[in-house]
């Protein structure tokens, strides 16, 4: 067991912290809200602290799970970041998903000060986070990884280093480059089946069993026929995520064509007023489309 600082209780960090403390962790947790630490701390028994340095003094290792680039800067750097308590020979672990050019930079940083810095996005939304089933992917040295793997492993359904430092953002780009394809395939389809006059259930009950079938049109099928996009991972995070992959894209040469066209669709969604609506919701704009 190890005593852990976990920075960030969103949707994600605050049952990822949970799983920790359950597992028999020491957790200390930070969160930007002061009465969100203090509802986690009072809910799971762990404590909280005021900043991510005062979290992060005297802990073997550090995860956050914040926002975006900037916010992962604001909670590693400055005087009050959680680098400025680390000692050398922690683990940073970040699950964030962010661009791989901060990874890099944040991981020179801890490098220079003899802290490990593993990143490690997660796959799984806020179901796979609350039941501790989340897909990691992570990027980093490998005997840091090899530390920190059995903590991760609290909330994770699996856990792979893929590479050295970077290597898990971009992994996490290839998996949200999929999505975007996937739900507006899937959108597409149900439109296509409410076009035609037929059953949109009958319909993915049929060929969710052969080579069409994904977690997207098994999970979110019933709820995008009724209707209901108040649930899951908001559109307003997908384009943050899809201009990261698209960024890289312009970087690397990858060429992203259907990426790109589906961003746009989700700028459409937006301007619908869907911004916290479900990724899924791609379906309410083709039924506005007519």
């Amino acid at each position: 067991m190890a005593k852990v600082a976990f920075l960030g209780l969103g949707v994600m960090g605050y049952p990822m912290a949970g799983h920790l403390q359950a597992k028999g962790h020491q957790v200390t947790v930070y969160n930007r809200t002061t009465a969100k630490a203090e509802a986690w701390a009072a809910q799971h028994g762990g404590s909280f602290a005021a900043t991510p340095r005062a979290a992060a003094d005297g802990a073997e290792f550090v995860m956050a799970c914040v926002g975006n680039d900037d916010d992962l800067r604001a909670v590693c750097l400055g005087d009050d970041g959680a680098f400025a308590a680390m000692q050398a020979g922690t683990v940073f672990v970040d699950h964030t998903t962010v661009s791989a050019e901060v990874t890099r930079e944040l991981c020179q940083i801890a490098g220079d000060a003899g802290v490990a810095f593993v990143d490690g996005p997660v796959s799984g939304g806020q179901a796979g986070a609350e039941n501790g089933v989340l897909s990691v992917m992570c990027g980093g040295d490998e005997a840091a990884y090899a530390r920190a793997e059995p903590v991760i492993d609290s909330y994770a359904r699996i856990c792979r280093r893929i590479g050295d430092s970077g290597a898990g953002q971009l992994t996490k780009m290839c998996n949200q480059i999929a999505i975007a394809g996937l739900v507006q395939g899937l959108s597409e389809a149900l439109s296509f089946a409410e076009k035609s006059g037929l059953d949109g259930r009958a319909v993915v009950e049929v060929i969710s069993q052969g080579a069409a079938g994904s977690w997207q049109m098994s999970n979110r099928h019933e709820t995008m026929l009724e209707g209901e996009f108040e649930h899951g991972f908001a559109v307003d995070w997908m384009r943050k995520d899809l201009s990261i992959c698209l960024d890289e894209a312009e970087r690397n040469g990858a060429s992203l064509p259907v990426t790109a066209l589906v961003d746009q669709y989700y700028k459409d969604v937006q301007k619908m007023g869907g911004g916290r609506w479900d990724t899924s919701s791609l379906f309410a704009r083709l039924r506005k489309l007519g």
